[in-house]
């Protein structure tokens, strides 16, 4: 006989678990189904040891800098299998921590693979259970493009495994991942080539943040191939050849990397049975309020395939279970003005709408404000990355509706500006608050 819940939460990454945890403060009974470590992609594979990643690259960059400030330093190179080492360590803490909090909330963890019986009832290795509400948030994974040779590649997942630092390294793909692997071995040592089917990478940014990027790697040695589209990968004496679609051969790399997208999670899930649906991609696709085609099923996350980053998942989840256990009706999360930051070196943040999409959006109503400029910190230093601001405003009113800055700092002045643009400030705003001096961010508040 099945054991019953009010909620079933298939995944134990950070939107399945920030949801378990929310819906549990309101007195539902609820299990999180994981066969994995807990955590899921984010603190195991994606975020939490891709900053740390960065981290060591940054004091890479910082490290040459410091010469420029009367330092005596010699860089030497840096320990990879020690820091390795201890990057793995503070996951599997991060591990524990979660399960403990799963047990200290008497939230029942199921470590399995969570199979639909029908729309109320899952099978997790011969352990029934079922539950008024169930929760799909089993995220996604690297997708290997069919090329004759893929396998011979690696994904994402597969940097954070590596015991030794490869030192010729291809990264093919434009996005956010590719871009952050990227800066990160550049700095730490490796000869990096970043290949792309296009002329640009993050192509879902603003312009202004793509010229950036690809000037950054201009400055840092990073060789960018655009217009490369992979037709196979093969292994020689001397290394690993990536062949294109218009004749050329790349290589030779002693690692190469897919890093090209990602595809939904849900094989094995048995969603026919449940009756849930699924896009051409395999995704689940969700209303406004995280539920499927089926009324008490839903889906959060990157199995949604909308908007995929972890603070979305986790708002997400934790919305939903304030409306269906804390009788909060009508709250769920608005997908519009959402804060990123891309890891790059230097880092991006962008919220809102880029240029180009304003004028689609407002037409001839845009203004525009940018500025270019290399900050303070490498007034003195050989090295000189230009800083990269832009707002975008739209209205008599000038209401900021984008907000996109390269440059260091920009991880952490966004959030900031993130919560003025969600709460419609207007250039006026910006030019009315007194700037902190002498600082990068203080560059938003004075443009004129």
């Amino acid at each position: 006989m099945a054991e019953r819940f009010d909620l079933i939460v298939i995944g134990g990454g950070s939107g399945g678990l920030a949801a378990a945890q929310r819906a549990v403060e309101y007195g539902a009974r609820v299990a999180v189904v994981e066969s994995a470590a807990l955590g899921g992609t984010c603190v195991n594979v994606g975020c939490v040891p891709k900053k740390l990643v960065y981290n060591a690259a940054s004091l890479a960059h910082l490290m040459h800098d410091a010469r420029d400030y009367g330092f005596a330093v010699t860089v030497t190179g840096q320990d990879w299998a020690g820091f390795k080492a201890k990057r793995d360590a503070y996951i599997q803490r991060l591990n524990g921590i979660y399960a403990g909090n799963l047990a200290r909330k008497n939230i029942k963890h199921v470590v399995g693979r969570a199979r639909f019986l029908d729309a109320h009832s899952v099978d997790v290795d011969g352990q029934q259970l079922s539950a008024a509400h169930i929760i799909i948030a089993t995220g996604g994974r690297p997708l290997v493009p069919d090329l004759p040779g893929s396998e011979l590649g690696l994904v994402s997942d597969d940097f954070f495994a590596l015991t030794e630092r490869p030192q010729r390294v291809a990264l093919v793909g434009a996005g956010y991942i590719a871009v952050e692997f990227a800066g990160a071995l550049r700095a730490l040592g490796s000869e990096v080539t970043l290949l792309a089917r296009h002329a640009r990478v993050l192509r879902h940014l603003d312009e202004s943040l793509q010229e950036g990027v690809l000037e950054a790697f201009a400055a840092d040695g990073i060789n960018f191939v655009g217009n490369a589209v992979p037709s196979g990968l093969q292994r020689s004496a001397q290394g690993l050849q990536l062949d294109t679609a218009d004749g050329r051969s790349h290589g030779p790399f002693d690692a190469l990397f897919w890093v090209v997208g990602r595809v939904p999670a849900t094989a094995g899930l048995g969603l026919e049975a449940a009756g849930v649906q699924t896009d051409k991609a395999g995704f689940v696709p969700t209303d406004a309020y995280q539920v499927t085609n089926v009324p008490h099923i839903y889906a959060l996350g990157d199995v949604t395939g909308r908007a995929a980053l972890t603070p979305v998942a986790v708002a997400a989840g934790r919305r939903l279970c304030d409306r269906v256990f804390g009788g909060m009706r009508g709250r769920h999360l608005d997908y519009n003005n959402i804060p990123t930051v891309i890891f790059s070196h230097p880092p991006i943040g962008t919220c809102g709408l880029s240029e180009a999409e304003a004028r689609e959006k407002f037409g001839d109503a845009v203004k525009v404000y940018s500025s270019n400029f290399v900050p303070l910190w490498n007034g003195m230093t050989t090295h000189k990355p230009k800083t990269r601001m832009k707002l975008v405003t739209a209205g008599a009113e000038q209401k900021m509706v984008g907000c996109h800055i390269m440059g260091p700092g920009a991880d952490e002045m966004l959030q900031g500006f993130a919560v003025a643009i969600r709460m419609g400030a207007t250039k006026r705003d910006f030019d009315d608050t007194v700037a902190i001096h002498p600082t990068v961010a203080e560059e938003l508040v004075t443009m004129r």
